[in-house]
């Protein structure tokens, strides 16, 4: 025992002081940091590290991953616990010597049952990828014994689940994604090692491949395998596919399909890398359009991906014949690959990787210059503890195994001949192009030139001819104003005595006009005079119509008052009549309902109140009360008119809108009455109700007036268009009397149970309203709240279908603690309800922690096995067994459901 802790504490010091080196040799590995690009553009070029021709060190990384127990091991094992306890937190393993000891074992990452394949991908074989893409040679190895789940970790395709795609997969998708097109390749060989004989899976008649080793280097080549390249991921899809056809299986004890070879995918990876270009300086320092040609460097790098073969004791698989021989040959090459990784672990002169081919064709993965990853396979069953034990301690020392990484590069002659050829086109061509440029730029210019000079000389000319038009046009113009002035001083010299003699004559003339004026105003004087004396007498004949025409107005006015009184009256004792007309078939209605509960015998409230909702008048009156119920409302709806009674809900008496809210209640009790209801308006008129009046009363009736109208799928989504939710979210608030709250509260869960609306219903605070009714403790409040929160269950058909992701928006809303708390209520519509909800709850694996923690998980426990509906107790049966980490946690408390 004490021998066993020394080991064990021995060996935990020794894997922290590796991962401490693993854990520098990554920093050391990863010369740049990956940047995404978009699909189908060039990967982004990483320039070569300072140092590439210096090996680093690598430790081998060891993970371990634990398959779940299978059918076969759950029926056999039913009665004994697993040998192995995981603690992936710790990233430990436990092994059970028995039920009161055990060994623990400490490696890189410790994998559960409940490991998706991407996260093992991510963990094991996502850093050995990034290796290679940066130039590294990589390794990723499983090893386990047969049916542990090797092959599904790392050959699974996933074309019906794309979730379970294994490592091969995922690895070559990451290549493809990182590559260039057009400066990079990829080609991928696979093979398999068949009883020491290396066959190809992608070309059968290929079936024994030599290995070839180089003198210098050592290292391992397979000349004759086929080779393919790859350009998309279907094409890889389609030889693994190809390859998997060809891959010997057979059917043992241990495993169905247990594979009888040992197979290598190996990818090669071909990139180009260009150091950067340095500049050409001029005497003045002046970078110049020339470059120094940069270097092109080639990186080739490997990824071999290797599935072994199970190791399988004879007496348990059960082999035979020639299966017999196919298992000595599987055991004979793990059993040198194990002395090689304790060789190695030891720091031995001598490693045996000629004992076996499957160890000389994994020699550059284990003390070579490998990055490398090897992920162990167990199962959990007690009776195979001796090769899980062995399988363990095989990943313990391949912990301890070192190789150092280095990256291959060769310089790129082709490739820089190449650009220096096509940089001395592109020179030549530039070079021509601005000869031919210089030559027409200076013929541009000479036409130019000329063109210029043409036309200075024609405007000169124009401008010559246009100056000696305007000198004519000026000499013409001063003989012309001279010779008129000439002609006007001869004309006034010559008529002098003519002027003298017309004096008189004009004189004359004038007079008369003079007489002939004032004659004409004489006239227009008398005119004026006549028009304003008629104007005058229009005037006096117009004020006294006036007087006349005043006197009738006020006839009529008085006359129009009288039938305005008339009609108010009138309106007034039609709406008395309506009044007492309601009032009348109620009290008949309350004398009918006393009169049978006297016959009957039956004891309680005989008067149930005007404002209750559809489903509880139906529940808790007698049949034949409700017939006479009926009757008696649709009297009223055929004597009155519903216009006439949606009218009085805006009467300023407040009895009249009390008496009328009533009746148009009892009306949306009735689902034939409820189109009607709506398309006069009515449920407008009941949301102004709730949002104008402050009254209890009217408060109280209107809301279970909508809460009937909203048991109706189209007037669900009409109130909530008409902002219908955000008034009963401020009537819950606002309120504080009981039966307003259920009221309330009844309308609001009717509203749930639309999965059309409820997202949007959650949005407006309709959920958080419904939990702040909470604090109504009366019973019938918290039964409409409970069925509210069971209707929610359109959440879940809502998640199932896929439209919605993510927590359900009740736990989210704080609705959890409430619905634990009165899971057990003493009401049974509250217990009812809850169960349900509670069911609903736990089917989503995202509720599964929060639900736990809020101690939901002892609830469902408890209605799986008291709850008084069966259809309840086995949805909440086959929802515990459904979710991992509800039996995962229920196993851990070993709980029996």
């Amino acid at each position: 025992m004490a021998s066993t802790i020394h080991r064990n504490v021995v060996a935990q010091r020794g894997s922290a002081k590796l991962d401490r080196q693993g854990a520098n040799n990554n920093s050391i590995v990863r010369t740049k940091p990956r940047h995404s690009h978009p699909p189908g553009s060039a990967a982004p070029r990483r320039s070569s590290p300072s140092h590439g021709g210096d090996a680093v060190p690598g430790r081998v990384r060891v993970a371990v991953r634990l398959r779940p127990r299978n059918a076969e091991e759950m029926m056999a094992d039913a009665d004994f616990a697993d040998c192995v306890e995981l603690q992936p937190e710790l990233k430990r393993l436990k092994l059970r010597r028995n039920n009161w000891d055990s060994d623990t074992y400490e490696f890189d990452e410790v994998l559960t049952e409940f490991a998706s394949q991407k996260r093992v991908y991510e963990v094991v074989a996502k850093p050995v990828v990034e290796s290679v893409l940066d130039g590294y040679n990589g390794t990723v190895m499983a090893y386990g014994q047969t049916g542990t789940g090797k092959t599904f970790t790392l050959g699974q395709l996933g074309e019906e689940d794309t979730s379970s795609r294994g490592i091969m997969v995922r690895a070559m998708e990451d290549i493809l994604s990182d590559l260039s097109p057009e400066t990079d390749s990829v080609t991928v060989s696979y093979l398999q090692l068949y009883m020491e004989t290396v066959q190809d899976l992608l070309n059968p008649a290929n079936d024994n491949i030599p290995i070839v080793e180089d003198p210098r280097s050592g290292d391992v080549s397979l000349p004759g395998a086929t080779h393919v390249d790859i350009r998309d991921q279907q094409i890889f899809l389609e030889l693994l596919r190809l390859g998997e056809a060809h891959r010997i299986a057979a059917n043992t004890r241990m495993n169905t399909e247990s594979s009888r070879s040992h197979a290598l995918l190996t990818v090669h990876v071909r990139r180009s890398v260009v150091e950067s270009a340095d500049n050409v300086l001029t005497e003045n320092y002046d970078a110049s359009h020339l470059t120094k040609p940069s270097k092109p460097l080639i990186r080739k790098s490997k990824l071999v991906v290797i599935d072994l073969a199970g190791s399988e004791r004879i007496h348990k698989s059960g082999s035979e014949g020639y299966m017999l021989e196919e298992a000595k040959s599987i055991n004979l090459s793990l059993s040198a690959l194990g002395k090689c990784i304790n060789a190695l672990a030891e720091n031995s002169a001598h490693v045996p990787f000629r004992d076996s081919k499957l160890t000389r064709l994994l020699r550059d993965s284990f003390g070579g210059t490998a990055r490398t990853s090897l992920i162990v396979t167990i199962g959990p069953s007690p009776r195979h503890r001796g090769e899980t034990s062995s399988t363990i301690l095989f990943g313990q020392r391949a912990m301890k195994v070192e190789n150092m990484l280095k990256i291959k590069e060769e310089f790129d002659y082709k490739s820089l001949s190449r650009k220096l050829e096509v940089q001395l086109d592109k020179l030549i061509t530039e070079n021509e192009r601005q000869q031919k440029a210089f030559e027409d730029e200076v013929e541009r210019i000479n036409l130019e030139a000329q063109c210029r000079i043409v036309e200075v000389e024609k405007n000169f000319a124009e401008a010559l001819e246009r100056e000696r038009l305007k000198c004519q046009m000026e000499y013409m113009e001063s003989v012309k104003q001279l010779e008129q002035k000439l002609m006007t001083s001869q004309e006034r010299h010559g008529c002098n005595g003519f002027v003298n003699g017309c004096g008189e004559g004009v004189a004359t003339s004038s007079a008369d006009e003079v007489a002939e004026v004032k004659k004409l105003l004489e006239i227009e004087k008398s005119k004026r005079k006549a028009i304003e004396e008629e104007l005058e007498s229009l005037k006096i004949q117009l004020g006294k119509y006036g007087q006349v025409q005043a006197g009738g107005d006020a006839d009529t006015i008085k006359l129009r008052k009288i039938l305005e009184d008339d009609a108010s009256q009138k309106k007034k004792l039609e709406e008395e009549i309506i009044i007492l007309r309601s009032q009348l078939l109620q009290l008949n209605f309350e004398a009918d309902q006393m009169r049978r509960c006297l016959e009957s015998g039956s004891s309680g409230n005989a008067f149930p109140a005007m404002d209750t909702s559809l489903s509880q008048s139906r529940h808790s009156q007698p049949k034949d009360t409700r017939n006479d119920q009926k009757a008696s409302v649709a009297t009223l709806f055929e004597q009155v008119g519903l216009h006439k009674i949606l009218s009085l809900l805006e009467s300023d008496d407040a009895n009249v809108r009390v008496h009328a809210v009533k009746v148009v209640a009892n009306l949306a009790a009735e689902e034939a009455n409820q189109k009607s209801i709506v398309e006069a308006g009515g449920l407008t008129s009941l949301l102004m109700l709730l949002r104008r009046y402050e009254d209890e009363t009217v408060r109280r009736v209107a809301a279970g007036a909508i809460a009937n109208l909203a048991m109706n799928e189209a007037n669900q989504e009409l109130i909530m268009s008409e902002g219908g939710i955000t008034l009963l979210s401020m009537a819950a608030s606002d309120a504080e009397e009981p039966q307003t709250l259920r009221m309330v509260a009844g309308a609001i869960a009717n509203l749930c149970g639309n999965d059309k609306i409820l997202m949007k219903l959650r949005s407006q605070g309709g959920i958080k309203a419904l939990l702040g009714i909470v604090r109504c403790g009366h019973p019938d409040v918290h039964s409409q709240i409970a069925r509210g929160i069971a209707n929610a269950k359109c959440e879940s058909r809502a998640s199932n279908q896929g439209i919605k992701s993510g927590k359900s928006f009740l736990i989210d809303d704080g609705a959890l603690p409430w619905i634990v708390q009165n899971a057990n209520n003493e009401s049974a519509p509250i217990r009812r309800h809850i169960e349900l909800a509670l069911c609903h709850l736990a089917q989503h694996e995202v509720n599964a922690k929060d639900m736990i923690s809020g101690g939901a998980l002892w609830e469902l426990v408890r209605i799986s096995r008291d709850c008084n509906r069966e259809d309840i107790r086995s949805l909440a049966r086959r929802t515990l067994s459904s979710i991992p980490q509800f039996k995962s946690e229920l196993r851990r408390l070993r709980i029996e459901y």
